[in-house]
């Protein structure tokens, strides 16, 4: 069976959503389902209800779903052991949270290139499932992520505070005034589930949003593109900030998240796993 069937079928899934998919995938929807399409075919059975905005598993999808995740582990931890055999290298793959890539770990992916020169490096984004997923199977070395589970073999370490802001490229509005549907573009950023609950408490009344991502730059840049509104982490829109190309929301309730990390007890790289989270103070 063709991998990256499977990986489609997974990315449909997490996302509920053909073009999301196609998007984190980097092919086009029509390729998205057209691989569906022939994964279907090949078990003889339908995987998902299509329906508009809402795509689902069937309960013979529901029971595929292990078994897919297996496969794709079992995959990933065969490619890193012949890489590790042929190479001598160690290697150490980093998974985390879309939003957490793009407000804070690549400089600490810089830092550690710079000075530990004979480590390979590989860097994923996932979904928090996933990534605990991926962690529990060994195919990931450590996760970062913003609620971090209650696992046994699992440790968490907290690593960073995240500081929220809401910015708008319009000056001087009220944060109601800037969800406000028709007023400006509002962009819906998907910090994780207690941002969700917190944003709604405060804005119950919130419009269906101009856009919804799980991509800080993304939003950044539909932002900076089309105008608009939206919560970024502040690293991102400082340097805007004193600019003046972009503007604090200032009667909007910032909000922190605390990211963690995330490994198992059972990796074979925890001495990396410790020097490198170590570089974490470093980069902050």
């Amino acid at each position: 069976m063709d991998i990256d069937l499977l990986r489609t079928f997974l990315e449909v899934h997490r996302t509920r959503h053909f073009g999301r998919a196609s998007h984190n995938l980097f092919i086009t929807q029509s390729a998205i389902s057209t691989r569906i399409k022939q994964l279907e075919e090949i078990v003889g059975v339908r995987l998902f209800t299509r329906k508009r905005n809402d795509i689902q598993l069937t309960p013979a999808g529901q029971r595929f779903l292990k078994g897919a995740e297996s496969l794709i582990s079992l995959w990933e931890e065969t490619k890193k052991s012949v890489v590790l055999d042929e190479s001598n290298t160690p290697i150490l793959t980093i998974g985390a949270q879309p939003s957490l890539w793009d407000s804070y770990l690549p400089l600490w992916v810089e830092t550690l290139r710079s000075d530990f020169s004979h480590l390979a490096i590989h860097c994923e984004t996932h979904g928090s499932e996933a990534l605990i997923q991926g962690l529990r199977a060994r195919t990931l070395d450590v996760g970062f992520m913003f609620e971090p589970p209650k696992v046994k073999e699992l440790l968490v370490k907290e690593v960073k505070s995240v500081e929220l802001v809401m910015v708008s490229t319009k000056d001087g509005i009220k944060a109601q005034e800037a969800v406000t549907e028709g007023y400006i573009n509002y962009i819906m950023m998907d910090w994780g589930l207690a941002f969700s609950i917190e944003h709604s408490r405060w804005f119950p009344e919130l419009p269906s949003p101009f856009l919804h991502l799980d991509r800080g730059r993304m939003a950044y840049t539909f932002l900076k593109k089309f105008g608009g509104a939206s919560y970024l982490a502040r690293t991102m829109v400082e340097n805007d900030l004193e600019s003046g190309k972009l503007h604090l929301v200032e009667d909007a309730v910032p909000f922190k998240r605390m990211a963690y990390a995330v490994y198992t007890t059972k990796s074979d790289n925890l001495e990396i796993i410790d020097q490198a989270l170590n570089y974490l103070n470093i980069s902050q």
